[in-house]
């Protein structure tokens, strides 16, 4: 049985900028191995680059991702990562680092194609994504030095929020 992956965003707050929230079987990873105090990843870093895959995508070139870090700020007591990596149908995370103190959470195994799905979905900001109506601009608080966008996300280069200012 494969484990079942779901990505929503949490918008920017009096703490941190938009951030990632990454539920697994419906638990929150990040909040139990960072704790409450601490952010997922932020927006602006795992979106993909120039329309590329983004941060999360897997290959089968085994790649160590940043998840989040702890209310202190992973350079105090580390961050959270995850080492990703696709075997044929299989997206596995895997060989944890955690904050200090902290518990690593389990081996993952997704199903490929619902993983890329469910990223996929995400990273176009459709579907169940949790982004406001708005989408990219709204997020993140930025208008696109390309098209001007402000609340709709970046339409000329095909990414939401890829020239952010």
């Amino acid at each position: 049985m494969f484990d079942r992956l779901e990505i929503s965003v949490v918008p920017s707050g009096p703490r941190f900028v938009a951030h990632l929230r990454i539920l697994v079987n419906g638990e929150d990873v990040v909040v139990g191995a960072v704790g409450d105090g601490g952010r997922g990843p932020l927006v602006v870093d795992v979106l993909p680059a120039g329309g590329g895959p983004g941060l999360l995508w897997a290959t089968g070139e085994a790649r160590r991702v940043e998840l989040g870090e702890p209310e202190c700020s992973g350079g105090c007591c580390g961050f959270l990562t995850v080492v990703v990596q696709r075997f044929g149908g299989v997206v596995q995370w895997s060989d944890w680092q955690v904050p200090y103190e902290e518990v690593a959470p389990p081996e993952f195994h997704f199903d490929a194609e619902r993983y890329d799905a469910e990223w996929l979905v995400w990273t176009r900001g459709r579907g169940g994504s949790g982004l406001p109506e708005g989408g990219w601009g709204r997020v993140l608080g930025v208008s696109c030095r390309s098209c001007g966008a402000r609340s709709g996300g970046c339409a000329w280069r095909g990414r939401p929020g890829a020239s952010a200012r």
